[in-house]
């Protein structure tokens, strides 16, 4: 009989996910891709000044409110697991990062490119690209942190208080053109002075199609997280129970 110590932490549970929900919630994620293209390249009309590059705006926009819900969703699994060292809460937080840190290199690339056509230069020390930059500086360093080998117990707590020291620079960044009057505009200000009505459908679309993306992809990288742990609580197990390959 196989040696047990009924003391042992059992394994955590495993992932269960509502497959065929799972599936649909995707395939209206991805057909909201082609419907959105075309709204943006057919239907939206060409900007007088700017021309065929302010469309860059329909991709800069949505991926920046996707780096919002990334970091707020890293946030939230950081503040989650020191609460309440929950693994579920750790692998949301590392999905997070990952996906918005994935959003933030959109935001900035399309941003220079917006910036070289409106501004003249591909960078200038705005507000609001300087806060981007640091917040992805600081989510950088949380996910190099995180790939360091196996990340123990003061690994993790110490990159959930870095992924927390971030979090005040999301409503910074979203707040700081009206702040700090930067060259930065302002898409939405609610006082029906900002964009074209026909520009509208495409850029709903866009972050329709933004929003289901980031929501599927860190809810994706977080399961994926948590099977990472379910296999690392078998490992363990077996080497407990003697059952590595070695002893086969």
């Amino acid at each position: 009989m196989l040696p047990s110590d009924v003391n042992a932490a059992p394994p955590p549970p495993p992932v269960q996910t509502n497959e065929r929900l799972w599936q649909a919630l995707w395939l209206v994620t991805l057909l909201l891709l082609p419907s959105s293209l075309y709204a943006i390249f057919v239907h939206a009309p060409v900007e007088a000044r700017m021309g065929i590059a302010q469309k860059i705006f329909y991709f800069h926009v949505p991926s920046a409110y996707a780096m919002y819900i990334g970091f707020g969703a890293a946030a939230v699994g950081s503040v989650g697991y020191l609460w309440r060292r929950s693994l579920r809460f750790d692998a949301l937080s590392v999905a997070g990062a990952e996906v918005g840190m994935l959003f933030a290199a959109m935001v900035m690339t399309t941003g220079p490119l917006w910036a070289r056509k409106s501004w003249g230069v591909f960078w200038t020390w705005d507000p609001r690209l300087t806060t981007v930059m640091l917040a992805s500086m600081v989510f950088a360093a949380y996910l190099a942190l995180r790939s360091f080998g196996e990340a123990g117990e003061a690994e993790k707590r110490f990159a959930a208080g870095l992924s927390l020291l971030a979090l005040p620079l999301v409503p910074i960044i979203h707040y700081s053109v009206q702040r700090w009057r930067g060259v930065h505009p302002t898409v939405i200000t609610g006082r029906g002075d900002g964009l074209h009505p026909d520009m509208w459908p495409a850029f709903a679309l866009g972050m329709l199609l933004f929003t289901g993306l980031v929501v599927l992809l860190i809810a994706t990288r977080a399961r994926v997280e948590r099977l990472r742990d379910e296999l690392r609580a078998l490992h363990v197990e077996a080497a407990r129970l003697g059952l590595t390959e070695d002893d086969r």
